[in-house]
């Protein structure tokens, strides 16, 4: 009888369309940002007037969400699949949520503060 270790990883079909509908949806944002790039003059005003309003900055959030889950999901499997040691695996996964939260801070700060 084969006796099955269970890890904590997740593997399957909702980490794998995880990966890409986030991976679409950021392909979708950086070919509108070229689009706007080969468009638009290179000014401090337009590119002002592209992220002053409200969709963009909704848009350029759903875009940060998107890198801040593709980068968790792919850390989280490369850990599960290589770092063998329980304990420096879980400091691996904290110190990546830690820094993937502040990133996410940082960029809400930037795109909604003054």
């Amino acid at each position: 009888m084969v006796k099955r270790i269970v890890s904590g990883a997740h593997y399957g079909l909702k980490d794998w369309l995880t990966q890409r509908i986030t991976a679409v949806v950021m392909a979708f944002y950086s070919l509108f940002l070229i689009g706007f790039f080969l468009t638009q003059p290179l000014s401090f005003a337009s590119w002002h007037g592209l992220f002053h309003s409200l969709p963009v900055r909704l848009a350029s959030m759903l875009f940060l969400f998107s890198v801040l889950l593709h980068a968790w999901v792919g850390m989280r499997d490369i850990f599960m699949d290589y770092v063998h040691p329980t304990v420096l695996r879980l400091a691996l996964h904290v110190s990546v949520i830690l820094a993937l939260l502040a990133y996410a801070a940082w960029a809400v700060q930037i795109l909604w503060g003054a």
